[in-house]
Order: C-alpha cells, then sequence, then structure tokens
C-alpha cells in the first residue's frame, strides 16, 4: 500500500510540472492586457507601462516563469493584480463554501443515487427502473442555472421554506447551515444523482447475472444480503470511480451554482478574476484544482485495493 502511495505521488509531480507550465503561458498568450485594465479607459501610454513594470510583465515571458516558479515553490501563488492581497489567503477564505457545497452534493447524490441504482437493477424492466432511467435522461438535460432558478422560485419565493442566497458556516450552528446549503446542494446534486444511478445500474446488472449470485441465491440467503454484501461488493469498482471522478469535478463545477444562490466561494473568485483579468488569481486556483484532483485519483487508487484484494497482485 505504501508503494502505491509513493509510486503515484512520484507521477504526480511531472503532471503537475506539465500542468504549470500549461497554465502559465495559457493566461500570458491569451489577448488582452491587465495593466491596461487596471489603469482604465482615460489612462495614457506612459501610466499603463508603469504598471506593466510593477506587475513584471515587461519581463521576457521566461524571466517572468522562473521567477514565478520559484516563488510558487516557496508556497507563494502570489498577490492579486486587482486587491493586491496574497492568493494563498484569498483562495482559503473562499475553500469552506465550495467545500461544504460539493461535500454535502456528493454525500447525498451517493445516499439517493446508489439505492436506486441497485433497486432499479433488481426490478430491471419494472415502472421502477423506467423511472430512474427517465429521471436521469432529465438530470443530464436540464441545465445547473436553470434548475437553481427554479428552485428558488418554488421553495424561496412561493413557500418560503429556504433562504434564496447567501451561505452559513456551520461553526455558526447546524440548522442555519442546512437551512443556506439545502437548495445549493439539491440543484447540483441533480446530474450527480442521475450520473451515479446509472452508473450503479449497468454495474449491478452486470453483476447480478454471475453464477455466484445464483449460487447465493440457491443457498437460501436474504435478497438484501445478496444484493448488499454480494453484488454490490463486487460492483464497487466502477461506482466508486464514478463517484471519484464526479468529486473531482464537483471542485471546478460549482461557479455556475455559487453564482446563482450567491455563495461567496471559489467559484464566485474564479469569475470576479476572470473578468478582472487577475492572473495569480486564475492560476493559483488552477493550480489548487490540480492537485485536488491528483490526490482524488489516489484515492480512487487506494479504494480499488481495498475492494479488490486481487488489484494488488
Amino acid at each position: 500500500m505504501l508503494r502505491l502511495v509513493l509510486s503515484r505521488l512520484l507521477a504526480a509531480i511531472p503532471v503537475m510540472g506539465v500542468v504549470a507550465i500549461f497554465v502559465f503561458l495559457l493566461l500570458r498568450l491569451s489577448p488582452g492586457d491587465p495593466a491596461a485594465i487596471l489603469a482604465g479607459d482615460t489612462a495614457t501610454p506612459e501610466i499603463i507601462a508603469e504598471i506593466r513594470a510593477d506587475l513584471g510583465l515587461d519581463r521576457p515571458i521566461p524571466e517572468q516563469f522562473v521567477t514565478w516558479i520559484g516563488q510558487l515553490a516557496q508556497g507563494d501563488l502570489g498577490k492579486s493584480v486587482l486587491s493586491k492581497q496574497p492568493v494563498t489567503m484569498m483562495i482559503s477564505q473562499r475553500v469552506e463554501p465550495t467545500m461544504s457545497l460539493a461535500l454535502t452534493t456528493l454525500i447525498f447524490a451517493i445516499v439517493v443515487a446508489v439505492p436506486m441504482g441497485i433497486l432499479a437493477a433488481w426490478k430491471q424492466g419494472s415502472w421502477f427502473d423506467r423511472g430512474i432511467m427517465a429521471l436521469s435522461v432529465a438530470g443530464f438535460s436540464i441545465p445547473v442555472f436553470v434548475l437553481g432558478y427554479i428552485m428558488v422560485y418554488v421553495f424561496s419565493m412561493k413557500l418560503d421554506l429556504f433562504p434564496a442566497q447567501g451561505f452559513a458556516s456551520i461553526r455558526d450552528g447546524l440548522p442555519g447551515f442546512l437551512e443556506r446549503i439545502a437548495l445549493p446542494t439539491v440543484t447540483l446534486s441533480f446530474i450527480y444523482i442521475a450520473l451515479f444511478a446509472r452508473i450503479t445500474r449497468t454495474a449491478m446488472l452486470e453483476v447480478l447475472n454471475e453464477d455466484y449470485i445464483r449460487t447465493a441465491h440457491a443457498k437460501g440467503l436474504k435478497e438484501r444480503v445478496v444484493l448488499v454484501k454480494h453484488a454490490l461488493r463486487n460492483a464497487a469498482i466502477p461506482i466508486v470511480s464514478v463517484i471519484g471522478i464526479g468529486f473531482a469535478l464537483l471542485i471546478g463545477g460549482v461557479v455556475i451554482t455559487e453564482t446563482v444562490f450567491n455563495i461567496p466561494g471559489i467559484g464566485r473568485l474564479v469569475v470576479d478574476a476572470v473578468l478582472g483579468r487577475d492572473y495569480p488569481i486564475i492560476q493559483g486556483v488552477i493550480l489548487v484544482f490540480s492537485g485536488v484532483y491528483v490526490l482524488i485519483n489516489l484515492a480512487i487508487d487506494i479504494a480499488y485495493v481495498l475492494l479488490d484484494p486481487r488489484i494488488r497482485y
């Protein structure tokens, strides 16, 4: 197990290096001048040149890259072009809302979708199975922002059950946290419920036709034991893979949901940074997300080994 973890971490080093190069060049070579944006429409060329010199943008790109990598090696993601605050601090201030939304969405989607997928496979061809497939189609078809506005209109404006916007930290009390996070969680989890349920159903159908499932039935085991202990455990690898990928996509895909529900998370930070051409924030967020993806892939590999000991060999 330790060898697996070390090998995956070593393999992640060149990946993160390629990501760093790509992000740096993509932002530097894209159209637009952050110095001109900061200076405003009425600024003279001299003022723009002075701002470029202060930001280090007047130096050759290779020199800028070497300086940036040196700062990155020391854990310094730079300072925001607009607010002049450290990027690390700005990201850390926005982590809690984003991670809270991602974790509650993932937990809610797993708790709802996996049992639905199991039951759909068990009752293949029934009205319940057809309903799950219809839900999957709807989950992939309805845009997140459309569903978000529907949820706000129905549950906030009409029924007045939940707040329409904002975020409350769990440190300030669980009831307030759940009240604020409920609508964004349900909105964002809809597509993941559809995805997880569909994958669970497909994986379970493949396993339920195996000989050892028929043997378990012949031994007189209860249906619940056969489905959970024998079928689900052997179908878990593709399910875990999709859940891991879904969580990775969640971390970077909460931008729309945070915008609809006015949640001050990393997604809103990225939107503001893109509109303001704030290079350091964009670079820092992408690098942080890339690191999270690497850790999630590592966790998936470890889960494979725990679920199927044959992989160790």
